[in-house]
């Protein structure tokens, strides 16, 4: 079975886009499965660095296939502007990436619907406001989506928006009533004008993904998986309704690609040595500290899409053992181990304190999460610098028992440990 995913088992900003880019030399596919423009990936490539939030981390190698697969959703403004970032930096991008045509499209009103809704008063989510959710809520309530194939079509394109938009202007403005924005009503035929010229340029990449992944299987060719966001972030196992709005654990792969689950062989789960979100939701270890501050500083902890600093807290053994057991990861990542250096202690959330009672397991309902208070076990710091360490036995002992225990905790070996963002700052451990 040649399939890989590589999956993030917190909220969500692990690193995986290292970890996609160190296994994507022995891959033949790189596949995004799920999510939009909102999952961000920072790519320290040579002396380059590239924010992607939508293209796969494999586009920067031209031996790769990458493919952005039927279960995202897509603003193509977003596809044209990242592609054009890594043309100008002399980044080969063509027959080398593939568009689904079954993929979702997002249109302005998607984004203005998020606008209205996030500052209404019933309440926010906290999302990214690129219209990720409202998009999905049309492709579920199949009326309104509309398929990144259609905009290939402009006699139907055009009918189609004539049918939508006059449905769009007239929801906006019944939903702005609980907003103190007024409504942008949109007009069907200059929306139709702007998306058949961003179709022109889109046009090379479109196809069927799906048919394309399976023919790769049947030649043996090998794919890897990148998941976007966090397994806590997922629609269905997440901290609901603090979630994203697509599946984001490796069960999203079959929906999301077409690929069939047998077909994978493999899931490694990326985790943070210590914990971030972002946006609302519970958080049972967040900082409100000098440390919090801290770890936030030193490991740049805004946000790659919207820029918003990161909520921080310590490593969360038992979310991460949640998630470690939903994704059926085989093997764990430990990222930004470094960003750890100097801290006199580290603590670990080894359970929770609900109600009074102690418990082991992760209440995925965030009314329950929030009453959760963590409870910690406490590992002696370190203070050397650890970026130029590239065996486990270079780590000093505490650093490397920090590591141990994080295994231990969630029950998984750990595979990689990264101590820096460049490629060669991984420590690769070999099994016993």
């Amino acid at each position: 079975m040649p399939s890989t995913c590589v999956v993030g088992l917190q909220w969500g900003d692990e690193a995986k886009g290292k970890i996609v880019d160190l296994l994507s030399d022995t891959h033949d596919f790189v596949v995004r499965y799920n999510g939009g423009a909102n999952a961000g990936h920072t790519i320290v490539w040579g002396d380059k660095t590239f924010k992607l939030s939508l293209l796969p981390t494999g586009v920067l190698k031209s031996t790769v296939q990458s493919v952005i697969g039927n279960g995202l959703v897509v603003y193509p403004p977003r596809f044209l502007e990242e592609v054009d970032q890594l043309l100008a930096a002399g980044v080969t991008v063509g027959s080398n990436l593939l568009l689904s045509d079954h993929a979702h499209v997002i249109f302005p009103y998607h984004m203005e619907e998020e606008r209205l809704a996030e500052t209404g008063g019933t309440g926010t989510i906290g999302t990214t406001g690129r219209g990720i959710g409202p998009c999905y809520q049309d492709k579920v309530g199949r009326r309104n989506g509309i398929r990144v194939g259609e905009l290939l079509r402009p006699d139907h394109l055009r009918e189609r928006l004539r049918q939508v938009v006059p449905y769009k202007n007239r929801f906006l403005a019944a939903i702005a009533q609980d907003s103190p924005h007024t409504p942008k009503p949109f007009d069907p035929e200059a929306l139709a004008d702007e998306y058949l010229a961003y179709a022109e340029r889109i046009r090379p990449f479109v196809t069927d993904t799906t048919r394309v992944l399976h023919n790769g299987l049947a030649q043996g060719k090998k794919i890897l998986f990148e998941a976007a966001q966090g397994s806590l972030l997922d629609v269905d196992h997440g901290t609901y309704p603090y979630v994203t709005s697509s599946s984001s654990l490796p069960s999203g792969i079959w929906s999301g690609s077409g690929v069939p689950a047998r077909s994978l062989d493999r899931i490694i789960g990326v985790v943070k040595a210590y914990t971030t979100r972002v946006g609302r939701g519970p958080c049972p270890t967040e900082l409100h500290d000098e440390t919090g501050e801290r770890i936030r500083k030193i490991g740049r902890e805004f946000g790659t899409v919207t820029g918003r600093p990161r909520r921080v807290g310590w490593f969360d053994a038992v979310a991460v053992r949640y998630t470690a057991a939903l994704a059926g990861v085989d093997a764990i990542t430990i990222m930004l181990l470094d960003v750890l250096s100097g801290l006199p202690e580290l603590q670990l959330c080894t359970g929770y304190r609900l109600d009074g009672q102690v418990v082991d397991y992760f209440p995925s309902d965030a009314y329950l999460l929030e009453r959760c208070e963590p409870i910690y076990e406490t590992l002696p710091g370190w203070s050397e610098d650890i970026t130029t360490c590239r065996t486990l036995a270079d780590l000093p002992a505490a650093a490397r028992r920090y590591v141990d225990r994080i295994g231990e905790l969630v029950g998984k070996p750990v595979a990689v440990v990264s101590v820096g963002p460049d490629r060669a700052q991984s420590i690769l451990v070999k099994p016993d």
